[in-house]
Parts: structure tokens; sequence; C-alpha cells
């Protein structure tokens, strides 16, 4: 599983899909803290473009998987 989902096309997809959603729940979930001039929760941030390229990386990882046998 893990070869599948360092696999250059399945690493570049995920950092895709990443970029995208990753900013669109920053957005979401830090919008008040930007505009208020409060600090960003770093932690957060990272695990809004953590979770988009682990769930994206595996799924693309499955179906390789699948199509191998």
């Amino acid at each position: 599983m893990l070869a599948h989902m360092i696999a250059r096309p399945v690493v570049a997809n995920a950092l895709r899909v990443s970029a995208v959603v990753g900013s669109i729940l920053n957005a979401i979930n830090q919008s008040a803290a930007v505009w208020n001039g409060a600090a960003i929760d770093w932690p957060r941030f990272a695990l809004n473009y953590a979770v988009p390229f682990l769930v994206a990386s595996y799924s693309a990882a499955r179906v390789r998987q699948a199509m191998e046998g």
C-alpha cells in the first residue's frame, strides 16, 4: 500500500487536492482569526492540508492496488 501512496502520480494528485481543500478548510476554520487580527492556529492550519493529502493518497493507492489484482 505504501508503495502506491508514494508513487509520483498519486503524490502529485494528492498535493493538488490538498492545496484546494486545505485552503478552503483554512478559509472556513480560521477566517475569524484572520479578520479579527488574532493569531493563526498553526497546528490546525497544517492539519487542514495534511488530512486531505492523506485521504487523497490513501484513496488513490487503494484504487491502484485494486487495479493490480
